[in-house]
């Protein structure tokens, strides 16, 4: 989850070195890369046959999480051509507080202190670090900020889905052409909005790249890790992805960042370490019978 969230990164940046592409256009080619790429990937991991097949009897809970998924490529990148990157961050950094209030209304888990301790820390690392730069009183910033919520609405929709089915002992790995059908209707639906394509062939290769590096190899590194972390454990490692991106924004983009940036980074990485130690030293002190009662993150 770790290793996804650094890849996610880097949208921020490379966005940065494009030339000509803008707003519906760049949402279209790195859903429509991000696509081919998980035909690939999942085909050589899969069989061609074998994803076809998990596609057409996947049932309605596949279909929800691609819509979810579709929900997310296209609100982050709108998002970064209608407001600031740091508003965008900002919002999405409410992801772990939505998934802890859905899973526990949906699914009645009952949420240690130190995981309501640690999303609160890290939500307020992460309000320090871009305090200053949210505006949300202009309506463009507004509409952005709107448009931005809806990525950690529908992370918090997908990731209870994903642990349901966890519970559930169902195979998550089934779950793994969710990203395609979401990656598919991303490009579907931007493609009429972004005509004509604008990009040349430098924005193209960076937008390619987006596609397999930054969605394609992550995304299906999460759904993996939904096998594994529970909903508000997944939201909260993801905010590693803020704290980064700022980090490629300096050396990628020659964007130094203010002292609350780096101390607000230093807040979200404590809370993250701080839940991750506890977690480990938990698991070593509970035993199965008790952990099979409680919704013990980590």
């Amino acid at each position: 989850m770790v290793a996804a969230a650094a890849l996610w990164s880097v949208a921020g940046v490379v966005t940065r070195h494009l030339d000509a592409a803008r707003g519906f256009e760049i949402t279209f080619w790195r859903s429509a890369f991000n696509a081919v790429s998980l035909v690939l990937l999942l085909g050589a991991l899969r069989g061609p046959l074998s994803l076809w097949t998990s596609l057409v009897d996947g049932g309605r809970a596949l279909w929800i999480s691609g819509l979810c998924w579709s929900v997310m490529f296209t609100a982050f990148m709108l998002a970064l051509t209608m407001t600031s990157v740091a508003n965008v961050l900002v919002t999405m950094a409410l992801a772990p507080l939505f998934t802890a209030l859905m899973a526990r209304g949906a699914l009645g888990h009952r949420l240690l202190p130190r995981t309501w301790l640690a999303i609160a820390v890290a939500g307020v690392g992460v309000a320090w670090m871009y305090g200053a730069d949210f505006r949300a009183s202009h309506t463009e910033h507004l509409i952005g900020t709107l448009v931005a919520l809806a990525v950690p609405t529908a992370a918090a929709i997908n990731w209870t889905l994903l642990q349901h089915l966890k519970q559930r002992d169902e195979a998550s790995g089934d779950m793994l052409p969710a990203v395609l059908i979401g990656a598919v209707v991303s490009a579907a639906a931007t493609l009429p909005l972004a005509w004509p394509l604008n990009a040349t062939a430098h924005d193209l290769t960076w937008l390619g790249t987006l596609g397999l590096f930054q969605l394609a190899i992550p995304c299906l590194l999460c759904v993996a890790a939904a096998r594994v972390l529970p909903a508000p454990e997944l939201a909260l490692l993801s905010l590693l992805e803020v704290v980064l991106g700022v980090v490629w924004v300096w050396l990628g983009a020659g964007e130094v960042p203010t002292a609350p940036v780096l101390g607000g980074g230093a807040l979200v990485l404590l809370a993250l370490a701080g839940n991750e130690v506890l977690a480990l030293r938990e698991a070593r002190t509970i035993g199965p019978s008790r952990k099979s009662r409680e919704y013990l993150p980590g």
